[in-house]
């Protein structure tokens, strides 16, 4: 799954930017433990015995003093857990209520694959996390790969920011082959740079990891929250280890079929992002004597041609051309939040002032690493995750198809995944998510109606896939991570859950949250900008 990594409120704390062990079906005999779950086992009494010795975050994490920060080993390859061990960093911010009321540690994940909470901890200071941080310990981690975590990476930095680039619609096939030399190259970093140890970044090996850290922590069962992706290893976490499960919140849901992952879960993405473009327009026309970019979705759609086709002759400050202005616009896809600022960068260009869209689309080389880090481990997790089409004419077809409904984002995704294609390390096959009734006990599922990232089919499957788990809607809104975002609705039902354990009876819907209020260049003397959410 193409995904940014900040969800909801949590945005304003932190920036960033988602061999098998196939488990019996619900109420079948268990088999006989894998390899891969006796040194899971291992791995986590040796993480109890040790603890984390917690203290003095690096100033390179940008953490405040009073979260603090540590590390757990787990394995490299669970089926030989004496072998070679990597160390996961780990930050807390201890529980600010009193010590009789602590309910454990809360873990979270915010999604990718490549992404990090570190930040998470600050987030007991935001209103709606306050009374959640008063009854747990705010706990963040870098997943393997990422970070400090025996960090990947599969190409120089400097290669990932070079700009302008280009983002056709319609790809020529010159740009196809160029496209394709380029994923192979990166696959082939891929594999050069990690050697061996690069078929272990999983979601499964994610999931085992989660277990070391929770007994690492002195939690004998484990609250967690994961987001985007993070809802995908979390539910591989609830089928290996059921028993291990206290609360579970799964924000914004990857569909979890096996088929699903990851090709097709691509292909739908992009389909839906074709939809969430079309909201966004459409509020642009809305605000029409704002931005003057048009009174209708399509009229708005000519505007923003109109910036892409200016861009290709001519980027803006040398350094934004249609491909950045695609990635830009690409981020509104995900949050609302983006909405006043998106639009207000190409009313501005197309009044002659390029600042705005050369502030909010450019690459930034300070972040090149970080970048690149997330990127590999991205694309290192999905394609040893499951097979994937090996031959470029089933991805033409497919994506030439798709990309005829829905053009904005279905080829910029292709590019993304197509590594994929020329992968070197083994591909899984996919765990069959599930549990039966009375495995696990009741988890929560938060899901927004529209959003394109996750598609609200997957919060479907899992709710299908995960006995006594209860799904809340948003309702028409289309933010990706709503979970401690603007909705005080679902914002209730998380913390209900979290605090008491307590889900609605069967499943409960909530009314979206207010659209942005538009706001241009010229009314920033009446009215304040809202705050970037990254």
């Amino acid at each position: 799954m193409r995904a940014l990594a900040m969800y909801g409120t949590l945005a304003s704390v932190g920036s960033l930017v988602l061999t098998a062990l196939v488990a019996a079906p619900a109420g079948s005999a268990a088999p006989p433990a894998s390899a891969e779950a006796r040194g899971t086992a291992l791995a986590a009494q040796r993480a109890a015995a040790a603890g984390i010795a917690f203290g003095a975050c690096p100033t390179s994490e940008g953490l405040p003093a009073h979260v603090k920060c540590g590390t757990v080993e787990v394995p490299l390859d669970y089926a030989d857990p004496t072998g070679r061990r990597i160390s996961l960093t780990v930050s807390r911010a201890r529980a600010t209520g009193k010590p009789a009321a602590r309910q454990g540690a809360l873990v979270y994940n915010p999604g990718g694959p490549g992404a990090s909470s570190m930040f998470f901890p600050m987030a007991g200071v935001l209103p709606e996390w306050k009374k959640t941080g008063a009854a747990y310990d705010l706990v963040g981690y870098a997943p393997r790969g990422v970070g400090r975590s025996a960090p990947l990476s599969c190409q120089k930095p400097s290669e990932l920011v070079q700009a302008p680039s280009e983002a056709p619609t319609y790809p020529s096939h010159a740009y196809k082959q160029e496209r394709i030399a380029r994923a192979k190259a990166y696959a082939d970093g891929c594999a050069r740079r990690a050697g061996s140890a690069l078929r272990h970044y999983t979601s499964l090996n994610n999931a085992r990891d989660l277990d070391v850290l929770r007994a690492a922590l002195g939690e004998k069962k484990l609250t967690f929250m994961g987001a985007s992706y993070g809802t995908y290893f979390g539910a591989l976490y609830a089928t290996l280890f059921p028993s291990h499960v206290r609360r579970m919140v799964f924000d914004s849901a990857v569909n979890p079929a096996p088929g699903q992952i990851w090709y097709r879960n691509n292909l739908d993405q992009s389909l839906a992002f074709e939809g969430r473009w079309r909201d966004f327009r459409a509020w642009i026309a809305k605000h029409e004597r704002t931005y003057h970019l048009g009174s209708t979705p399509d009229e708005v759609l000519a505007s923003y041609e109109k910036v892409r086709a200016a861009l290709a002759r001519e980027p803006a400050g040398g350094k934004v051309g249609p491909g950045e202005l695609q990635a830009a616009l690409l981020s509104a896809g995900y949050y609302d939040d983006y909405w006043a600022m998106r639009a207000t960068a190409l009313s501005e260009y197309l009044k002659g002032n390029p600042k705005p869209l050369i502030e909010q689309a450019s690459r930034r080389p300070e972040s090149a690493r970080d970048d690149e880090n997330s990127k590999a481990v991205y694309t290192a997790v999905e394609c040893n995750d499951a097979p994937w089409p090996t031959e470029w004419w089933v991805w033409d077809r497919d994506n030439s198809l798709l990309a005829a409904r829905a053009p904005f984002e279905t080829w910029d995704n292709a590019w993304m995944n197509l590594p994929c294609a020329y992968w070197s390390a083994p591909r899984q096959e996919p765990l069959d998510v599930g549990t039966g009734p009375g495995e696990l006990p009741p988890t929560l599922i938060l899901a927004a109606e529209r959003d394109a990232a996750t598609p609200y089919p997957g919060a479907l499957e899992l709710r299908r896939r995960l006995a006594g788990s209860v799904l809340v809607t948003e309702r028409d809104a289309g933010t990706h991570g709503i979970g401690g975002g603007p909705n005080a609705c679902v914002n209730r039902h998380l913390e209900t859950y979290l605090l008491t354990g307590r889900t609605p009876v069967r499943r409960a819907e909530c009314a979206p949250h207010r659209e942005p209020n538009p706001v241009s260049l010229d009314e920033r003397a009446v009215a304040k900008e809202p705050a970037p959410t990254v």
